[in-house]
Formats: structure tokens, sequence, C-alpha cells
């Protein structure tokens, strides 16, 4: 894949920020060295309240970066006393197990077994009761635990990776397991069975990921992948492959005060499958409808006995198409390592490279109103040929017991050729769909670098953990444009479709050039008081964007912008696993539209506040969310009219949602996961310069959304291997327009899975298993009607999937 650039500005500026960066934070060698695992009598301040003893393990385990090893039968119905003060951990964990019969043992550098207080210490077969392991799983706990569809932590909700029970916001973790049982081919799947997202708002589109949350597009402006932004580059976006992520979090609400720019309603931010402790060893093949067909692989795990240098790869190649014949082909191979020279230190280095071919025009005729089951393109003449690659890193290192310092930088490029057939219908023979041909090219370059440093500290009964950062983004687009005119063997007979059609690729006629910059400095303290957590947040933003059309030289738009945001959030955790919180955020997102004498105007901003509560038990195997909140987009442009017959946009849009959200992710049996959400919006057009749209609801924003995932496993019997899962999703009605004249119909989708593990009836075919899943079983494809253009939603998919691990 060619390396895009600009002239000479880009590379200095990528060595410059990167030197600047790493110099002016990384410490001396010989420090850099130091910091080996914590000595035993090493002091650390704990505030961990009375309460179940598993909840308190949990919180004491992220506290003193250790990972505890238990029976979730052991500690079932057990209290602990606390934790308030400054001890050792080996003081700390005493403490905490006061009283419960149980006691611990070290069984690795950084792990700790928790055992029955009678039990033999003798041998690694004693450091779990026996009973456990028929009685229970064994549950790992520590940084980054899931439990099925559940999990324990956000690493997005506040770059600190804070549990999500005292995270005062709404964020939804879609887990690894959540994203297998339910076998979803891309991010949209991924996210459909949470509160307070949508999809399909223009219908069946495999361009993009189309994502709504709390009512706003978050498409190309929302789009995250390990922390760091991934830029649009207009006609194309960075398509995201589902089997190379280990996880999706959703943040609901404005995130500009640690993310920068962005849209109010939230983010997503994909998080990539790295290289862990565990040896990962799987192959995968599908078949399925359109002919899809595809293989995949992923492994992984240490490269040597002390675990300091680990690996992972992953792959996946697939041809096949989709509805409408739209061609659904990929590439993909993600490399990473993992370097950890000390107990202090951790280097991973990571790249993908990522190459695709769909196409480019997914839209149906529109006819009389009403939505026809044909192409407005041409699958043969149609495509979207795309090659993406990343490569990056990111590196944290503990100074000491009260620092940790933490980098991530990302290069990224897109490189993609597209053409299409479109057009409108003839006045003189309505029947006729008079079609031309276009064609886009893009090419995009974004660096970025994030750097933090984090502080755990006390202030008497206080403690701190603070984060400072800065961060710095850069992207530069280029765009190209070319239209043949109405080519009339192109023409389109509704009554006699016939497709086939090949031709010329038309020339470029228009060029374009985009550079942004953007700086940002920000600070967080999370402080724990008691059962108390207050969540403080502050960041200031400096933009620079500048647009050119490279053919005339001309400069068509330049603006400087700097922006303060900020968060507040307040939690109360009761030693139950009930949390009441509250919350208030702000975003700001630079805009393109131009004003009447040609100047680009100012971002658009938002804020929110939410108020809700949650409720974790201290096992960790489920968790409830409940959330309203008021969600308010100002400084939106609208159209303002028309200068010598071009339009212009003043800042007066207004759009103000109000909402009550709940999800619950469960595992309430060792063989039985769900998910449920309920998404209640209300959403008016507060402000604008259309009479018409004030007081309206905007487009394709639905008043009900809800869906209910259930997933069951037989373990023991004669039917064990089997599975089961089984999804019923379901979409309010919606307007088409702002005018709120004609509305989009609701509808309800089924989905369904099986699976078997043959490996529990035969051992020798252990980690083999198969599964068959069916997305939109009726086969129902919703029309979906957006701003006087209609669209198709995806119809019946079946795949079939064999994988097997070992």
């Amino acid at each position: 894949m060619r390396i895009l650039n600009e002239g000479r500005r880009l590379p200095l500026m990528l060595a410059l920020s990167t030197t600047t960066m790493l110099v002016g934070l990384a410490l001396p060698k010989a420090t850099f060295a130091q910091s080996p695992q914590p000595a035993a009598d090493t002091l650390r301040g704990f505030a961990i309240p009375a309460g179940p003893l598993a909840q308190a393990l949990n919180r004491f385990a992220d506290a003193a970066r250790l990972q505890l090893v238990y029976s979730g039968v052991a500690t079932r119905g057990l209290r602990s006393p606390g934790l308030n003060g400054n001890f050792t951990p080996q003081q700390g964990l005493a403490r905490l197990l006061a009283g419960t019969g149980l006691s611990y043992r070290m069984t690795g550098p950084r792990t700790v077994t928790i055992t029955s207080a009678n039990a033999s210490t003798s041998g690694a077969s004693s450091a779990i009761p026996s009973e456990a392991i028929t009685l229970d799983i064994i549950d790992v706990t520590g940084r980054g635990e899931t439990i099925g569809y559940v999990a324990r932590n956000s690493a997005s909700g506040s770059k600190t990776n804070t549990p999500l029970i005292e995270t005062p916001r709404s964020i939804s973790v879609i887990t690894r397991q959540e994203l297998d049982d339910r076998v979803v081919t891309n991010v949209a799947d991924a996210v459909r069975y949470s509160a307070g997202t949508t999809t399909g708002g223009y219908g069946f589109d495999p361009r993009f990921d189309q994502i709504y949350i709390r009512g706003f597009p978050t498409t190309t402006l929302g789009d995250f992948r390990d922390g760091l932004k991934q830029f649009p580059a207009g006609f194309t976006t960075f398509r995201t492959e589902p089997y190379g992520l280990e996880s999706v979090e959703i943040i609901k609400g404005p995130a500009s005060v640690l993310y920068g720019q962005g849209v109010p309603g939230g983010l997503i931010d994909r998080r990539s499958k790295l290289p862990t402790d565990t040896p990962i060893r799987e192959i995968s093949l599908q078949g399925g409808t359109f002919g899809r067909l595809q293989g995949a692989f992923d492994i992984g795990g240490p490269i040597d006995p002390e675990k300091t240098m680990l690996y992972r790869v992953v792959g996946l190649g697939r041809d096949g198409n989709t509805n409408f014949n739209i061609a659904d082909k990929r590439m993909m191979i993600a490399p990473s390592f993992t370097w950890r020279p000390t107990a202090a230190t951790s280097l991973t280095i990571y790249a993908l490279y990522q190459q695709d071919e769909t196409d480019s025009s997914a839209a149906a005729l529109n006819w009389n109103g009403r939505v026809l089951k044909m192409r407005a393109s041409d699958p043969n003449y149609d495509y979207l040929k795309q090659k993406q690659g990343q490569i990056g890193y990111s590196l944290e290192h503990k100074f000491n017991e009260v620092f940790t310092f933490r980098q991530k930088v990302r290069y990224s490029a897109i490189e993609a050729e597209s053409r299409y057939l479109t057009g409108s219908f003839n006045s003189a023979t309505p029947t006729i769909y008079d079609r031309g041909a276009a064609a886009v090219g893009d090419r995009l370059a974004s660096f970025q670098v994030d750097n933090n440093l984090e502080a755990k500290f006390r202030t008497g009964p206080l403690a701190h953990k603070v984060l400072l950062g800065v961060n710095y983004d850069y992207n530069l687009w280029r765009f190209a444009y070319g239209y043949s005119g109405v080519v009339p063997a192109y023409a389109l007979n509704i009554l006699n479709p016939v497709y086939g059609f090949m031709g010329p690729t038309p020339a470029y006629t228009t060029r374009s050039r985009s550079r942004q910059e953007q700086v940002g400095v920000y600070v967080q303290d999370q402080i724990s008081f008691g059962n108390w957590r207050l969540a403080l947040s502050g960041r200031q933003d400096w933009t620079d964007r500048t647009q050119n059309n490279q053919i005339t030289g001309a400069v068509t738009g330049a603006r400087k912008d700097n922006a303060f945001t900020y968060s507040a959030g307040l939690l109360y955790l009761f030693d139950n696993g009930i949390a009441p919180y509250a919350s208030y955020a702000t975003s700001f997102q630079p805009v393109t539209s131009q004003g009447a004498g040609g100047a680009i105007l100012a971002p658009s901003k938002g804020e929110q506040i939410e108020a809700g509560v949650k409720y974790q038990p201290g096992d960790g195997r489920m968790l409830l969310t409940f959330s309203a909140y008021q969600l308010k987009e100002k400084n939106a442009p609208k159209l303002g009219g028309y200068v010598n017959g071009l339009p212009y946009y003043v800042s007066v849009g207004e759009v103000t949602v109000r909402g009550i959200e709940l999800e619950a992710r469960a595992r309430l049996t060792d063989s039985f996961d769900t998910v449920a959400a309920y998404t209640f919006s209300d959403a008016k057009i507060t402000n604008t310069t259309v009479a018409s749209e004030y007081g309206k609801i905007p487009a394709v924003t639905p008043r009900h959304v809800a869906s209910l995932w259930l997933n069951y496993n037989v373990q023991t019997g004669p039917f064990a291997g089997f599975g089961a899962g089984f999804g019923v999703r379901y979409v309010g009605d919606t307007w088409t327009s702002n005018a709120n004249t004609a509305k989009n119909d609701a509808y309800t989708l089924f989905d369904a899975v099986l699976r078997y593990d043959f490996g529990k009836s035969n051992p020798q075919l252990a980690g083999l298993s198969a599964s068959v899943a069916a997305n939109n079983i009726a086969d129902k494809q919703a029309s979906v009607c957006n701003a006087g253009y209609c669209y198709l939603g995806q119809g019946r998919t079946v795949i079939g999937t064999l994988t097997y691990k070992w």
C-alpha cells in the first residue's frame, strides 16, 4: 500500500511530534529500567468499603495491580469488613479475608490464589477447593475481567480501566463471547442489542457502520479504535472486521473531555485483539447465503517461558456477496507483539492491513413515493475497492506506586477507488430511469499520539486517581470526483429491468484537499471517599483546518478554533452493589458548512445531563443500568438562504433529546446468558431556520427501541454440547423527514443461532465446534425513507461456522 504524505510537511511533522513527545516524557534509561515488582512491604492506599467479599476482592485486585484466582463457590454469601488506609498487599488481603475462613498464597509474580483456610498448600492441586471444580466455574478476577456477556471494567470510559459500576455515566461493553455467540459480521450488528443505539438509518449499506447513539449519528465522527480516532475520508471510512476485535465499547453522551472533537451522542471504541499471556490457537471456516466463503485464524501467546515476549496474529479472507448482489470481499492481516522487559514496563507494537471490495451504491430505486426492490446502480459496473493500513504502538511504564505513564501512537492510511451509476426518472417516460456514471477517489493519511500520566495518591481521607494528558491529531484528506452525464446506454426500464452494463470510468473533474490538526490538553481526577466516587474532568482543544481546490489552488475554507469542554459525575456505591449516579458533560465538533460570506462556521456544541442507577452483585455476573438524560446539540449548521444561487448556512440549529434507557447483561447460570435493552427517546428540533421543522422530531429517530437476546448451552446429560441463541429486535416508527409529514413503519426482526461442541461427546474432538446463525429469519426488508430518499434493510442471512481451538 502506498503511504500518503503531504510533500515535506507531513513526514517532518510526524517526526517532530513523535520525537518531542518521546523525549519530553520518557525517563532516563537507568530510571526506565527500574520499578520491578512491588516489594512485599510496599505500602499502598486502599479505599474499599465493607460488603460482599467477591466485590471487595475485585476492587482490591485493581488497586493492588494483582490477579486473584478463586472459586465463585468459595466466596458466595461471604462478606468482607472492607479496607481503608495504607497497607502492603499482603496486609490488605489478610484484612479483607478476616473471618471468612479463606486464606491466600502467591502462585506467581502477580497472581494470588484464594484457598480455604484449612486447605493443604503442598501443591498446586489444592489451590482451589476440590468441590468448586464440580460446583462452579473458576473465576479469574483482576484488570479487564469479563464473565460471559458481562464486562467489569471499561478501558474507554475514563482511559484508566475503571470498573463500570464505579463510573458515573452510561457505558455498554460488548464482549468477545457475545460477538461469537451472535456470529456478528460487522460493528453495526455488534451494537444493535445495546440500549441507546440504533442502526440502519439509511437501510443496508455495507460501506459504513451506520450507528446512531441517543439520536445522533456516530458513523463517521464517533469512530474510534483502541482509544484513537479513525478519521473519515468523505466517501469512505476505515472498515472494521469484528473478528479482529476483543470487544466493542459504547460511550453514551458527550466524550470530548477525553477524546477531543466529537458528536454529542457519544462514540464507539473498537478494541483490538492483542497479545495475551494465555496461548490462543483458533481457525475458523464459514459458508453462507449469497455465496459467502470465509476462512480466519487467531494465533498467539507467549514466546518465552518468562512471558516477557508475547505475540498474536489475526487473519481473515472472504469472498461472496450480500443483498442486492453487492460484493463482500475482504483480506485482513493484523500482527501484534508485546515486550515486557520488567514488571513495570510494557510495549505493544501492532499493524493492520486490510483490502476490501464492495459496491459504491446500495441505493434502491424510488418511484412515485415508494421504494422498489431494484438497484439504482448496476452490480456489474459498480465497485468500491479500498485498501487501508495502520501501524502503531502502545507503551505503559509504571514509575513507582504513584505514577504510571502511557503513550499511544498510530499512523493510518486509506486508498479507495469507486464508481457507480446514478440518475433520475425520465419526465417524458416515467418508467425509464436515466443514468450516468460517477467516479470517486479518496486518499487519507492520519497521525495521532496520545500521552497521559496517571497519579494515584491520597489527600487525607480522599483517594485520587489523576490523569493528565496531551494528544495530537493530524488528518489529510484528498478527494476527487467525476461524472459522465446521462448515458443513454445505461437507461433502466423498471418494467423490464436489465442489469449487467459495463463501460468506462469517468475522468476526475473535481479535486480537493482538506487538512485538519488538533492539539488537546486534558486533566481528570477520579476521587474515592468511602463509598462515594467523584469524577471531574476538563480539556482545552485547539483546531486548525484548511480546504483547497487542487485544480485552481484556491483556498475554499480555513478556520482556527479553540474550545474548552468539561464533565463532572458523582456516584455512591452501596455495599449491596446498587450505585445511583448523576453526571454532566459537554462536547464540540468543528463543521465544514460555510456562512453567507464564505467563512466556515463555528463548531457545534453539545451538553448532557444524566442520572441513573446501576446494579452489579459481588460475583460480577450481572450488570443492570437504568439511565435518564437530556442531551442537546447547539449551533448546528442550518440552511440560511441563497446568495447568487449558492446556499449558505447559519449556526442556529438545535436538537434536544430526552430519553430513558434500560440495559441488562447477565450470566444467569453457567449455561444461560442474556442481554436485554429498552430505549425511549423524545427528540425535538428546538431551533431552526426552517419554520416547518420547528418543534418536530428529527428524521429516522424512533421513539421506542427494544431488544432481547437469550443464549443457552447444555452442560451435562445426553444433550451436552448443544446450544442455542434467540434474539428479537423492535424498532418503532419514524418520520421520513424533519417536516414530519410521512412515516416509516415500525418493524420487528428475529435472529437465532444453533451450535454444537463436538468435544462434549467425543474427547478426541475437543476444541471442535459448529454453529448455524440466521439473522432476520423472516426475511423482512424494512424500507427506510430519509430526507427524500428511500432504502431497504438487510434481508435474511444464514451463516454456518466450523471452529477448531487447540
